[in-house]
């Protein structure tokens, strides 16, 4: 017997994704603005107004003078007119050796491991001399974890981040809290003593993630815009302990940098406090700073815990190499050293 077709039951839906095949990734352009509106885009919007503004002149100068562009690169993933996803890189030297990951960021409707990991690949290609690349994600995000470990990039080291905001009644001081140890100078980041606090990072950097970022002096000024402040040991002309400004949070305030010698750990206390005061005081009153530390410093740790930092997480840093395959060019040395021995068998030409 011939069975009776049944009409399929009616079900629910399934939220309508978009499928990879409907993307398009675009270069940020001005008119992208208006699109960015999702509650995930909205505290990148100084970051992509900065990058718009600074895209047209950097692109000229990068025609004319053939360097790199200083201005971040953003990628926007569309479906139709909608903003699925972007994602913001920028180099961390002159050279363009060396590109960090700052944001990833997806609309809640996306496809969110496929479209992760294909703004993540589209941005790598499009930094054609980089060699290594730097990207930084939450212990507690496994999806970005695991994205990450697929695209190539293996763990570096564990940063615990603290946010710091001193009381209304230290900020509103007309001076600050402590002053310099008696055989130490406070002095400002400037094209003059940035060899010092170059020399400070490269002694406090771990080796393999000094050999990643590839940092030279000047690259620390690009970064911090001349932001900083370092207690010099004038005997030895050393740098023992120093902070610069590394970027504006999304989160509202300025990320710093705060450095402490190997052998000056003992300066992790009001000399430390002196430099944060200093670096509050010059990015604007009121605004938090946020510093990240590695697990492994605890005397750091303690000593954030007693100044009053709230800790906001721990975040895994992470890098990875890229490999470009080069063209094989030894057969064709090979014939032209072939042809010039022949060549001089030919006639009418002297040995």
């Amino acid at each position: 017997m011939l069975g009776i077709l049944q009409p399929p039951s009616a079900h629910p839906a399934p939220p309508e994704r978009p499928e990879p095949d409907s993307w398009r990734l675009e270069p940020l352009a001005g008119w992208h603005l208006p699109l960015l509106s999702d509650p995930a885009f909205l505290p990148l919007q100084p970051v992509l107004q900065r990058a718009v503004l600074l895209g047209l002149p950097e692109r000229l100068l990068q025609a004319l003078l053939a360097r790199p562009s200083l201005a971040p690169q953003v990628l926007v993933a569309l479906s139709g007119q909608k903003p699925l996803g972007l994602i913001v890189c920028r180099r961390l030297n002159r050279s363009g050796s060396c590109w960090q990951m700052q944001h990833l960021r997806l609309a809640p409707a996306a496809a969110r491991q496929e479209l992760a990991a294909t703004l993540l690949r589209a941005a790598i290609q499009r930094a054609k001399g980089a060699a290594s690349w730097i990207a930084a994600a939450s212990t507690l995000d496994d999806t970005r974890l695991a994205m990450l470990r697929e695209q190539g990039f293996q763990p570096l080291r564990t940063d615990r981040l603290w946010c710091w905001q001193p009381a209304p009644s230290a900020s509103a001081a007309a001076t600050p809290p402590s002053s310099a140890p008696a055989d130490l100078q406070l002095t400002p980041l400037n094209r003059r003593s940035a060899p010092l606090l170059w020399h400070l990072e490269q002694a406090v950097c771990p080796a393999r993630l000094r050999q990643l970022l590839d940092r030279r002096v000047e690259d620390l000024l690009d970064q911090s815009h001349g932001r900083g402040w370092m207690l010099v040991d004038p005997s030895r002309e050393q740098a023992v302990a120093a902070v610069r400004w590394v970027g504006d949070h999304p989160g509202g305030g300025h990320d710093v940098e705060l450095s402490v010698h190997p052998a000056w750990t003992h300066l992790v206390g009001p000399a430390t406090e002196l430099l944060l005061q200093q670096a509050q005081s010059g990015l604007g009153a009121g605004q938090p700073l946020w510093l990240r530390c590695d697990l492994r410093d605890e005397a750091l740790q303690r000593w954030m815990a007693g100044l009053g930092a709230q800790e906001r997480g721990e975040r895994v840093l992470m890098a990875r190499s890229v490999w470009r395959r080069q063209g094989l060019q030894a057969p064709a040395r090979a014939a032209q050293r072939l042809e010039a021995i022949l060549g001089q068998w030919q006639p009418r030409r002297r040995p």
